[in-house]
């Protein structure tokens, strides 16, 4: 039976006298201060049972669930690490309300609940965290800075020797399982692949290259073949084992569109020369969500853009996941917008980077209401157009500029460098998460602090 949280808590051993414990006491206080964030944690759990109500009563409660999220997102834990460390911290087990007697869930258990909470819900958990903050006056959302940034996703580096290699280990390995558990005859190819995407590895020249993608995608186009053959034979076996039956055919149903999709596109590039552009090509048959970002027409990176907001205070008050790579300066009124909608009002000064920085940009946003906007870099702009004087526009320029420690404050202690999840859903929970525990841990330090 799934529980909001537990009414009758164990015996709890004292967490340690630490600066890090006390952080933990005070965030463990906000989150009992906004029971709705316990409610909607909750709900996610429950979704789509028959009856929340039946089970077994060992299961975590929707407040260990989070509590175990954040500290998760906290230290960067793998979910393995994240289970010793519950079982072997009194702090932890403390802050997430496992008693002395309590067993500490398995990683399996953890990975399981945790990955149960949608990106929405996160999205809607900041923003009471965030009216919680405007409460208590450590954040005003009057002064704001707006900066983008990108989170990789978890692949390897794309190529199309090593994408046609993905599609030729998967496709065997589950034509092996067919064969294994079915009896249905196929040959094994991957030897044969590994070599020639091996050899497009260490060609010496374009010629010997050539001849290797020829091979290979010679190999990749039989192993399609055959996976479509064990498909249609796996399809027509009996139902006595309906369960390996269903999952090699959603496994082929999935795999072999994206095969294709790689064999088309790597002779389109490297047979006929062709130049593709971003949204035609696909750098992961695991993780298909996958942008290229091209940055400042310099380094190139495989994740999403997301879009962060600042307020003074050191809080990030807003995140935006993009798709696709669109310019920043369509975001620019957007971002503003939704200041609106998160602290009811609109911010009285806005500093943006300098690639949001267009007249048209300038006007909407000064329609609106905003009575000082600066951008980093001035494109043409007068400065007694965006600002009422040189001094406050030099003020918010310099203010932009921490946005960039706020970045890589989240990247170096929060994991949103890049992102371990699968799947777009979850890429968007993992970037939230790691903007709420950010968030949390700064409140708890300002509240430590007498604000």
């Amino acid at each position: 039976m799934r529980k909001r949280i537990r009414k009758q808590l164990s015996i709890v051993e004292p967490s340690v006298e630490h600066i890090h414990g006390r952080e933990l006491q005070v965030i463990r206080g906000i989150i009992s201060s906004c029971p709705e964030i316990l409610d909607m944690v909750h709900d996610d759990l429950i979704r789509g049972l028959r009856d929340p109500e039946a089970g077994r009563k060992g299961l975590m409660s929707a407040e260990q669930v989070f509590m175990v999220l954040l500290i998760k997102q906290m230290n960067g834990f793998s979910y393995d690490e994240l289970s010793f460390h519950l079982a072997d911290s009194k702090t932890y087990r403390r802050f997430c309300g496992f008693g002395i007697a309590d067993d500490t869930p398995s990683e399996s258990t953890i990975q399981r609940d945790v990955k149960k909470i949608r990106a929405e819900t996160l999205e809607t958990i900041h923003r009471v965290i965030m009216s919680l903050a405007q409460g208590s006056g450590i954040e005003k959302g009057r002064k704001v800075r707006v900066d983008c940034t990108v989170v990789e996703s978890n692949i390897h580096h794309p190529t199309d020797s090593s994408l046609l290699w993905d599609c030729v280990r998967v496709l065997c390995r589950i034509a092996q399982r067919a064969k294994e558990n079915h009896g249905i005859i196929v040959a094994d190819h991957r030897r044969r692949a590994k070599k020639r995407s091996m050899g497009v590895l260490n060609a010496k020249n374009k010629t010997v290259r050539t001849n290797h993608y020829r091979d290979l995608l010679k190999v990749a186009r039989k192993v399609v073949f055959d996976a479509e053959r064990v498909r249609a034979a796996v399809q027509a076996l009996p139902t006595d084992n309906i369960v390996s039956k269903t999952t090699i055919c959603c496994e082929l149903n999935h795999y072999i569109p994206l095969a294709r999709k790689v064999i088309e596109q790597t002779e389109r590039r490297v047979l006929r020369g062709e130049r593709l552009r971003p949204e035609e090509k696909l750098v992961s048959i695991f993780e298909t969500h996958t942008d290229i970002i091209r940055k400042d027409n310099r380094d190139t990176y495989y994740g999403h853009k997301i879009v962060l907001c600042g307020g003074s205070s050191g809080l990030i008050t807003d995140l935006v996941i993009e798709q696709g790579n669109p310019s920043d300066a369509i975001i620019a009124k957007k971002m503003v917008i939704r200041q609106q909608d998160i602290f009811g009002k609109l911010p009285l000064q806005v500093a943006y980077d300098g690639g949001f920085a267009s007249k048209d940009n300038l006007e909407k946003i000064k329609q609106l209401g905003v009575k000082d906007v600066a951008f980093a870099k001035k494109c043409g702009l007068k400065i007694d157009e965006m600002a009422k004087s040189f001094w406050v526009y030099k003020r918010l320029r310099n203010f932009r500029a921490g946005i960039e420690g706020m970045i890589s404050f989240l990247k170096r202690c929060f994991g949103l460098a890049r992102c371990t999840w699968r799947g777009f859903e979850s890429f968007k929970a993992y970037a939230w998460s790691s903007v709420i525990t950010a968030n949390l841990l700064l409140m708890s330090r300002r509240i430590i602090a007498g604000c």
